[in-house]
Parts: structure tokens; C-alpha cells; sequence
């Protein structure tokens, strides 16, 4: 493997050379491409891994998994860039490894928003949402405070100042923490509390946030569900505008045999599913038996919990997000897909029932006490700054302090993100070897006599789930059956049957009960049968070739006896 460590975040040309490196020394097992620009010009790149002596990508079952669509979220191109080299490294020597890169693929895109993560991890870094393209206006704010390192110690943290009519006040035993002050309190010191930066145009009495130029939200321009900018901020002006996502949908489209997929973000230590903008009772019932499944398994590996994104991390109650990825693969593709949150600060202070986004509306100051705790002993103080007195341009004496955003919130802190990432692997393995898998569980001829012959074939989906994946896909009419396909030999007609036949969906065994009742039934629709009846010369060679988009393509040679 590549000289390939996880104690830093890997800019796009050192990103570039590793990725390419893996294909180089690891020929039969990876393979990397470009699927498309993003907004300046940037190759975005996929690594397909599977073994190829085995048979293509295409006619194997293949998992989804992508990072950084969003700019400064950098750990989650480091999750695809881990799981990458997990695969190469183990196979030959893990059973899992090695009969997944046997018989599935991978199609991993590290870095869908090369553009915004440069700006990210740039020595003078900006932060924006996604894309570095203007929107929905081309020009630059002309007043406000614009969020930024303004004392060049390379740290954007935050400024307070003195103010009688601030929110906050200072712990009484902990002065480093700011507290709200009591609704009724008066005759203490209050401060206001901004990001720390520059206020263009200031009049001496009004502070706005200046908007950033750059608007987009790429997780919101997804086809299903997207909407207007006046209802979902930063969409785009309409569905996969953005190279950056319609490089996802193309791919994904022109691959149908991807059964699930998972797109890394951060931050909240959580396992989101669909729906985003509609309640559980929405989904077909198998489906949302399935995905609480597949979560619970995600929650036994990873210790993060997995939850509904409509009931449970909504940003308001009366909003909702739309035109996101995983509800796009789930309703346009149907399959089951998720978006993984990594790092939670509160989870690694020891903050139990911790509510992701109810955190940040109300929660007890305790919690803000064990934040400090988590941050002087475990690390070494480095992500709360004590407050220090700066001259401000604009305002005058200010201080600065507060969380280190960037070194600790927004992403882990270097020194444990590779602890973070060993949490995913053996699951989005398991997700990979869920899918259906197609097989031949007979292939047959019987000699009729007088040049006639009798050929059937069964065949078998070996695969936990069934061929269609969800509900959902049948629905949406989103997936042939088993094709089944004749090349007759030379000579050779065919007396009774079809050439080529669509002989249905074949069941897995997801929808099986915990253990053997009364009440069970075990009937044999995981498979389905062909027969044709063919005259031809004794000795002659049969092909068949049975295919499902999603289950992969077996064939086989008969001789005819």
C-alpha cells in the first residue's frame, strides 16, 4: 500500500497521488477514474475496487460510498480513502475482504467537492457550505462581518465583547465558559458574542453576518425532493445543476448494478436515514423493516445510533430538508441508502443522551463543563482557547476565545481521526455483502431422443436481500427481473421456449422471521426456473447466460449428449 497515514487531512494533489499509487501497485483490485469536473476544473475521482479475475465491476453487485460534498467536512474523504485502503491491504487475508472484492465492487468517490475542500484545508482557509461557484448572486457582500482569522494566529474563533445588553455572562467557576445571563439580571458584566473577523461598512451601531458569496448546499440540488431557493436555501436553480452532483447522478444512473450506497459528513456521530422530509409511515413496510435493520447493525459496529432524519435531526421542527443523496438513491434508485455523521465532541466528553441538533437549542451548562473537561485532559487544551484582548479594527478592544472550531468540532482533531474511521469499515463491508447475488443453483439437459433435448435452468438469488432491493424499486418500475439468455450452437433450433426471458424477481432472506414458529413459511421463491426444448447435433455446445442489473451475471456451458 501507498506510504498512506490518518493523522492529517490530505489536500487534492497529495489525495490524487495516493489514490493513483493504489491503482498502480494494486493492478488486479483498483482502479481509478475521473466521472467529471467540478465547478474549476478539478478531476473528481472514483476508485473502482474488485477483483477483476473474477469478472468486471459491472456484472457484480456494487456498493456506493462517497465524501466532502460539503467544503470544510474533510474527515469524511479521509472515511473513503480508509475504507480504501482497508480493502487492499486485508485482501488474501480476510475472509470478508476477500470474498467481497471477489464477488461485489466498490465505487468510492473521496472527494466529491474538490473546490471547497482546497478552500478548507488552504494556510489562510475560507469556509463555506459546498461549491466555490457564486450563487445565487455573483458579487461580494458589501457590508457585515465576515467570518475569518483576523489576528493571523491561523485560528477563526470567536469575539466578545463588553456590551450591557449582551446574552452572556462568564461561569461563576469557570470563567472561561460563557453562560446566559438570567432573564430578569441586571448589574454584572455581559458580553455579545460574534465570530471573529472584519465588518466591512460599519456605521458604529448595527453588526449583520455578512452571507457568503458562495450559497450552494450541493447535498440539497439531488433530484427528488429538490426545491426553489425560497423554500430549501442553496439548492441551485433547479435539479443537479451543479457539475459536482450531476457527476454522482450520471454515475450512479449508468450503473444500475449499485445495490445501496452511504455518503460521509460530519458532524454529529449519528447514522441518518431517510425519509428527510416525510414521516416512517410514508415507507413501504418491508423497506423501513430493512433499513432499521441494516442501522441496527450500523449501531452495534460503529456504537453511533441510527435514526430517521424527519423525526429526529431536523434543524427547526416546522422545516425539513429536501433534494438531499439519500433520499434521492432511495426514491429515484431504490436503494437504501444513508448519510453518516461522523465525530461528536459531546459523544467523546461523555454526554449521554445527546440529541444532535437539540443539543444546540437547550442543554444543561453541565454539559458545556464536560466539553472543557474532554478538551483540557484529552487534548491538552488545544481546542478551547482562553480569551485574549485584541484591538479590533472596526470595534476596538475586543477579546478572542472560545473553541477551535476547526481543529476540533468540525472534524476530529487529528491525533483521533483514525480512531473515528476504524469505526465504519466492517459495516459498509456488511452492507456490501447484504445484496443479492445471483447463482445457478441447477443447469441442466435431459436427451429426449432424435436430436431433441431438454434444457432447464434455476436460478438462485444467494443474497440476503431480494434482487429488486426495495419495495420502493418496484414501485418505480426501477428494475428488470433475471434475464435469462440462450446462444444456440451451430445447427441448433430452438423447439419450445424463448431466447431471451424475463423470468421475475428473485426473494433473499430479509424478510424472514427471528427464529422457526408456527406461523413460518420457507417457500422456494428465491429462485425461478427456464426450460426450452432444442433440436440439435449431438455433441454441440449450449451457452447461457442468466443476468439481474443488481444481483450480477452468471454463465455456463452445456454439452448436449
Amino acid at each position: 500500500m501507498p506510504n498512506v497515514t490518518f493523522d492529517h487531512y490530505y489536500r487534492y494533489d497529495e489525495l490524487t497521488r495516493i489514490l493513483n499509487e493504489c491503482a498502480t501497485e494494486f493492478p488486479n483490485l483498483a482502479r481509478v477514474q475521473s466521472i467529471g469536473k467540478s465547478h474549476e476544473g478539478r478531476d473528481v475521482w472514483v476508485a473502482t475496487l474488485t477483483n477483476s479475475a473474477t469478472g468486471s465491476d459491472k456484472e457484480k453487485p456494487a456498493f456506493w460510498i462517497d465524501g466532502n460534498i460539503h467544503a470544510s467536512e474533510v474527515s469524511p474523504a479521509s472515511a473513503c480513502m480508509y475504507f480504501i485502503n482497508y480493502l487492499l491491504t486485508r485482501y488474501g487475508s480476510d475472509a470478508d475482504v476477500t470474498r467481497a472484492l471477489d464477488t461485489r465492487a466498490f465505487y468510492i468517490c473521496p472527494r466529491v467537492n474538490p473546490d471547497g475542500a482546497e478552500l478548507a484545508l488552504a494556510d489562510n482557509p475560507k469556509i463555506i457550505r459546498s461549491s466555490t461557484r457564486p450563487y445565487p448572486y455573483d458579487e461580494e457582500p458589501l457590508e457585515g462581518l465576515t467570518y475569518q482569522d483576523i489576528d493571523g494566529d491561523g485560528r477563526a474563533l470567536s469575539m466578545r465583547i463588553v456590551d450591557p445588553h449582551g446574552t452572556w455572562k462568564a461561569h461563576p467557576e469557570e470563567p472561561r465558559l460563557l453562560i446566559q445571563r438570567e432573564p430578569t439580571e441586571t448589574g454584572g458584566t455581559y458580553y455579545r458574542v460574534l465570530p471573529e473577523g472584519p465588518i466591512k461598512n460599519y456605521d458604529g451601531a448595527l453588526i449583520t453576518v455578512a452571507r457568503d458569496k458562495e450559497g450552494l448546499d450541493l447535498n440539497r440540488n439531488f433530484p427528488h425532493g429538490w426545491k426553489h431557493e425560497a423554500e430549501q436555501p442553496g439548492a441551485g436553480p433547479y435539479p443537479a445543476s451543479e457539475p459536482e452532483v450531476r457527476n454522482l447522478v450520471a454515475f450512479i444512473s449508468a450503473h444500475p448494478n449499485i445495490t445501496g450506497g452511504v455518503a460521509f459528513h460530519t458532524f454529529s456521530g449519528v447514522l441518518l436515514r431517510p425519509y428527510d422530509g416525510k414521516s416512517d409511515d410514508e415507507f413501504p413496510a418491508e423497506d423501513l423493516w430493512t433499513y432499521k435493520k441494516i442501522g441496527e447493525k450500523g449501531t452495534q459496529i460503529s456504537g453511533y445510533p441510527n435514526i430517521s432524519v424527519f423525526h429526529e435531526f431536523k434543524y427547526h421542527p416546522k422545516t425539513s430538508i429536501t433534494g438531499s443523496f439519500d433520499e434521492w438513491m432511495y426514491e429515484h434508485i431504490g436503494v437504501f441508502a444513508w448519510t453518516v455523521e461522523i465525530w461528536s465532541p459531546q459523544m467523546r466528553a461523555g454526554i449521554e443522551k445527546y440529541k444532535y441538533i437539540e443539543w444546540y437549542r437547550e442543554h444543561p451548562v453541565e454539559d458545556d463543563l464536560k466539553l472543557l473537561k474532554w478538551n483540557d485532559e484529552k487534548l491538552g487544551g488545544k481546542g478551547y482557547v482562553n480569551w485574549y484582548k485584541f484591538q479590533h479594527p472596526q470595534l476596538g478592544e475586543v477579546e478572542l476565545g472560545g473553541w477551535d472550531v476547526a481543529y476540533c468540532w468540525r472534524n476530529p482533531p487529528p491525533e483521533q481521526l483514525e480512531s473515528e474511521l476504524a469505526l465504519f469499515p466492517k459495516w459498509l463491508l456488511w452492507q456490501s455483502l447484504i445484496s443479492p447475488k445471483l447463482e445457478l443453483h441447477d443447469a441442466s439437459v435431459k436427451n429426449l431422443g432424435e436430436g431433441n433435448y431438454r434444457v432447464r435452468v434455476v436460478a438462485q438469488n444467494a443474497g440476503w436481500l431480494p434482487t429488486y432491493i426495495t419495495k420502493k424499486a418496484l414501485e418505480r418500475k426501477a428494475v428488470r427481473g433475471v434475464i435469462v439468455e440462450l446462444e444456440l450452437p451451430e445447427g441448433a433450433t430452438l423447439e419450445t421456449g424463448k431466447m431471451r426471458e424475463d423470468i421475475g424477481q428473485l426473494e433473499g432472506r430479509a424478510y424472514k422471521g427471528p427464529a422457526v414458529s408456527v406461523w413460518d413459511e420457507d417457500p422456494t421463491n428465491d429462485r425461478a426456473k427456464c426450460e426450452w426444448t432444442i433440436r440439435a447435433p449431438k455433441g454441440a455446445t449450449l451457452k447461457i447466460v442468466a443476468r439481474h442489473e443488481r444481483a450480477g451475471t452468471v454463465r455456463c456451458q452445456l454439452a448436449l449428449a
